[in-house]
This record gives structure tokens, C-alpha cells and sequence, in this order.
């Protein structure tokens, strides 16, 4: 695992679920470099682990502020984790 890596977990509130967040979201963490998972929760948000370099997963969050073209992002929790090593991103 690279040194300057970083993981960050994610819950994003809106209408985030039936709209392909996920897996829009994953094509822009693998173009990234990122690995970690999204999940869809009970509660109607996704909730994401990303992991990789501190560009790549900022990246990764910018987009998920905005999420695709028909989700509607009212707000993402944001909080660090630490890293674990993952390199691939996964849709659970």
C-alpha cells in the first residue's frame, strides 16, 4: 500500500438509490485508481469506503457530491478510515 494512501467512508443522502449511483460511482473510482465498495442501505442513502491516493479518492468525492445525471445528492457525510489495502471497488 502506497504511503500517501488514504481511506475515506461516505453516506450520501438524496435520491441516491434506483438512479445507477453505484455503479457510475464505481467506473469513476476504477478510472481513479480507487478500490473500496458502495452499498445501498436501508435508509434510502449509499454508503462508500474509498481507498487510494489522496487526489484519487478527492476526486472520487467531488463526484460523489454531484452523483449521476438523474440522482439528486442532498448531502454526503464524509469521515477518514483507515486504510486497509483494497485496490479493487466492489458493489455490495
Amino acid at each position: 500500500m502506497a504511503e500517501d494512501a488514504v481511506a475515506r467512508r461516505l453516506v450520501i443522502h438524496g435520491r441516491v438509490q434506483g438512479v445507477f449511483f453505484r455503479a457510475t460511482l464505481r467506473g469513476v473510482a476504477e478510472q481513479a485508481g480507487v478500490g473500496g465498495w458502495a452499498v445501498n442501505r436501508a435508509d434510502g442513502t449509499v454508503e462508500v469506503l474509498l481507498e487510494g491516493s489522496v487526489e484519487a479518492v478527492e476526486r472520487v468525492t467531488e463526484f460523489a457530491h454531484q452523483g449521476p445525471e438523474h440522482a439528486h445528492v442532498e448531502r454526503v457525510e464524509v469521515s477518514d478510515r483507515t486504510p486497509e489495502g483494497r485496490a479493487r471497488f466492489e458493489i455490495r
